[in-house]
């Protein structure tokens, strides 16, 4: 081995097949070696003597990890050189038409028997892809970051696409979303580090399968073009115009890639680089992933977007019908009680007229109720504070129900009394409403079980029946005007959809909650909390 190691062919044939770049200077800091993998980064023909331009062209090329030239003196084999050991430091190599690549370097000086420093040796291991993998990594810590600092698409992007393109090293990108109106692809906003001029080349608006951005939005599949200028795909018009444009720039590559929620395309993020790049598949990925944030994000915008929507339609409607069926629905019933009044009436008139009386009544509480809705979530109506007992209100509510048969139980335990500050009016309405949809969905001759007690400063009163229930994927939705559970619909039982409504805000204008929850074996148990000292919420 020592025999091996002496011989300087056999040392100088070792280094030229390593794949590791190496270089190695003389003490007194010349340039003295490169071996093949060295020359071939750097540019330069792999084989014959070692150029005498080869140090200042190499030099030109290396980068520091911020991106600014590296100068001689930063260079791992420049540090060795003054007796500093380099490990592992990452150098950046920026060759003019190629794409950015960087390398782990190590150095080390070289010190003879006697002391001496002889010279130094750096070598560089090629660990582009791994930093970029880690790059990618932060991109998506960066977007996500962003996205959930920003509350619409057009805000965001122009964040979004910066993160993307520092990691990438690439100079532009643009986002683009469909207008839910026209159904174009419209530009959502781009990003750009070039300083050049960007009216021309960003804003279009692409057309459906046509140019990389319209083809995928057209198949919905990413698109990889490594040469915009020699691609044979691209030949309409149109496409010929935005190649032109983009050559003109110095854009030479493009990727794009569909922007989903699920299955629905939501838009296409595009991205431009001035050089050729050699990992199609590794840039998908992460363009990819980044794609997948903005469409949850934007998705979840336009839900929100739809749901305000339809809050604000929901209340004009309340307000509309609310407002328009009181007049004629007091003149129906006011003329219909005269009707029954009139004596000599047919037996089938007399019935008419009652069933007029008795619907124009059941259209009248709807009235109400959606009037209160309105003035409750307006601040339009206030609560009516004094202290209330609770027991004598829950007591009496049961006792008005008592005709409908021996259905009721009431729970023993019941405290002697429970004061609280409240609308003693508005809380009979809640108790009676929620007594009334217990009886109502529960079989003929089963419990209804009401609980009251106090816990330290608040008040529980729970109403427990063994009757239908409702689908425990529908429980959130309960309390939402108009909302009533599909079994209900189903099994044909009346009702509006907004006593639960009526009740939440009643409760939260009091500072408590109510909630719904299964009560097994079969039923609903309702329970609602109210704080029992101090001012009810307003």
């Amino acid at each position: 081995m020592v025999v091996l190691l002496e011989n300087g062919a056999f040392l100088g044939a070792l280094l030229e097949s390593m794949d590791a770049g190496v270089m190695a200077c003389d003490g007194d800091g010349a340039l003295v070696f490169a071996n093949r993998a060295m020359r071939e980064i750097t540019g330069f023909d792999p084989d014959g003597p070692l150029p005498p331009e080869f140090d200042d062209h190499a030099h030109r090329l290396f980068t520091t990890p911020d991106m600014r030239p590296m100068s001689r003196s930063e260079t791992p084999l420049a540090r060795a050189m003054q007796g500093e050991v380099v490990d592992g430091e990452d150098l950046l190599i920026r060759r003019p038409g190629h794409r950015l690549r960087i390398f782990e370097t190590s150095a080390h000086p070289i010190v003879g028997p006697d002391g001496d420093r002889l010279g130094a040796v750096a070598v560089a291991h090629e660990v582009t892809a791994l930093r970029r993998v880690e790059r990618f990594r932060n991109c998506h810590i960066a977007v996500e970051h962003v996205l959930k600092t920003h509350r619409s698409a057009v805000d965001a992007t122009p964040e979004v696409l910066r993160a993307v393109t520092t990691t990438l090293g690439w100079p532009s990108a643009e986002l683009f979303l469909i207008d839910d109106a026209s159904g174009l692809l419209l530009s959502a906003g781009h990003w750009d580090s070039s300083g050049m001029e960007t009216e021309e080349f960003f804003g279009h608006t692409p057309v459906r399968g046509q140019g990389i951005t319209g083809r995928v939005w057209e198949s919905g599949r990413p698109i990889w073009v490594p040469d915009l200028g020699l691609s044979p795909d691209l030949r309409t018009a149109h496409e010929r115009e935005r190649v032109q444009i983009c050559l003109r720039r110095g854009v030479r590559t493009a990727l794009a890639v569909p922007v989903r929620d699920g299955g629905t395309l939501l838009g296409v993020l595009t991205c431009y680089a001035g050089t050729q790049e050699y990992e199609p598949d590794l840039l998908t990925v992460l363009l990819d992933g980044v794609a997948a944030q903005i469409g949850i994000f934007v998705a979840q915008r336009r839900a929100e977007g739809l749901s305000r929507q339809l809050a604000r339609a929901q209340a004009d409607f309340v307000n509309l019908v609310g407002h328009e069926l009181r007049t004629p629905l007091t003149s129906i019933t006011a003329n219909a009680t005269l009707l029954s009044e009139e004596t000599g009436l047919d037996p089938d008139v007399g019935q008419m007229v009652q069933a007029i009386a008795r619907n124009a009544a059941a259209l009248q509480r709807i009235a109400d109720t959606l009037l209160d809705l309105a003035g409750l979530d307006s601040g339009h109506l206030e609560l009516d504070v004094h202290e209330v007992d609770l027991v004598a209100l829950v007591s009496d509510a049961v006792t008005g129900l008592r005709h409908t048969g021996d259905r009721l139980t009431l729970v023993s335990e019941l405290p002697a009394e429970l004061h609280l500050p409240g609308d003693a009016s508005r809380l009979r309405q809640v108790v009676d409403d929620l007594l009334s949809n217990a009886v109502r969905y529960s079989p003929p001759g089963s419990p209804v079980h009401i609980t009251l007690r106090a816990e330290e400063t608040v008040a529980d009163l729970c109403i427990a029946d063994s009757g239908i229930g409702m689908p425990p994927g529908e429980y959130p939705r309960v309390f939402d005007r108009f909302f009533r559970g599909s079994n209900v619909r189903h099994q044909g039982t009346t009702g509006s959809g907004l006593g639960l409504s009526l009740a939440r805000a009643i409760i939260l204008l009091h500072g408590g909650t109510i909630k719904l929850a299964e009560n097994k074996p079969a039923g609903t148990i309702v329970c609602v909390r109210l704080p029992m000292t101090g001012p009810p919420a307003t």
